[in-house]
């Protein structure tokens, strides 16, 4: 798919690709087919494909041609089935347009055009749209690391304020993948946050050599401020995980404890009846009780109370 925007009045206009691309400031390429790319390549050098967008050398991720510069950020998304996935998105900035090249859907490129008006610099350039677009990015990741923090809010009060009866295992199984799941989710968040951060200093050092960075300094230094914040948030939700992960497994060991202790404690109180029984059980022929006519009511008495004796010893230790 082929979005195009142009400026007017400070705000994102959608036109249509058939009309004409000369006054659109932003070309947004979304899984685009070959015709759309043809629509966009006489305005960059080239148009990267997905498996130079995954390159992780930071001279793939961040170079320049003359009169344009490549930057590759991952940004989290969504695949076709709509499931989370963390893919490349090439943002090439020219004189005259910004165009971006995506495999995923970015929620940050489906609610940026409604806004850029009220966002930063605004949109009457093509490197104030990178700007806000990046703004737009930051808010994203800042949303998605307050879902987490609100995830393991949950994950611990079900695990240290639990019913009256306790965790149930399902809970701490549910519990323990969720607390992965966040953690899973943090970590795509600060690596895009690494790579948001290389692209804006990549950015930053290409309009001093234009000598236009007097104008953008401000918002980008604004932006890396976002950024160190987020970062710093992200190693205390880091932190949380790690915190949830081992009360939930802590709780799960309590829980294994408590299961071993009460199969113990049953053994323990058949092991005196049990050695009454051998004793009586045993084949010898010179055995005095066996002539004996309470012998048979003596055994089944001394097991019971073996039995009993032993569950009050327990119950008096409270281990029970």
């Amino acid at each position: 798919m082929l979005f195009a925007y142009r400026s007017e009045n400070g705000k994102l206009v959608q036109v249509s690709p058939d009309s004409g691309l000369d006054q659109a400031i932003w070309l947004d390429l979304c899984k685009a087919t070959r015709w759309e790319e043809a629509y966009v390549l006489p305005f960059v050098p080239e148009i990267p494909s997905l498996a130079d967008m995954e390159e992780i050398e930071i001279s793939a991720r961040l170079y320049r041609e003359p009169g344009f510069d490549f930057m590759t950020i991952l940004v989290p998304g969504l695949t076709d089935d709509k499931s989370p996935f963390t893919g490349p998105v090439t943002f090439i900035l020219g004189a005259g347009h910004l165009v971006t090249v995506r495999h995923h859907e970015p929620r940050p490129f489906e609610t940026y055009a409604a806004r850029a008006d009220k966002m930063g610099l605004g949109a009457d350039r093509p490197e104030r749209v990178f700007l806000g677009l990046s703004e737009e990015i930051i808010g994203r990741l800042a949303d998605l690391m307050e879902g987490a923090g609100r995830a393991l809010d949950t994950i611990t009060r079900s695990v240290f304020e639990p019913a009256q009866m306790g965790p149930t295992a399902e809970l701490l199984q549910a519990s323990l993948e969720n607390a992965g799941r966040q953690g899973d989710l943090v970590s795509h968040c600060r690596l895009s946050l690494l790579t948001l951060e290389r692209a804006l200093g990549f950015f930053l050092l290409s309009m001093e050599e234009r000598r236009t960075a007097d104008t953008v300094r401000p918002a980008v230094a604004g932006l890396l401020r976002d950024i160190q914040s987020l970062e710093v948030h992200g190693d205390y939700l880091s932190n949380r995980v790690a915190q949830a992960t081992d009360a939930t497994l802590g709780m799960i060991n309590l829980a294994q404890n408590t299961t071993v202790r009460i199969v113990s404690v049953v053994a323990v109180l058949f092991l005196p009846p049990t050695l009454i029984a051998s004793v009586y059980g045993m084949n010898f022929q010179l055995m005095p009780e066996l002539a004996w006519v309470a012998g048979y009511p003596m055994a089944i008495g001394l097991m019971v109370a073996s039995a009993a004796v032993t569950y009050l010893v327990f119950k008096w230790k409270k281990w029970l």
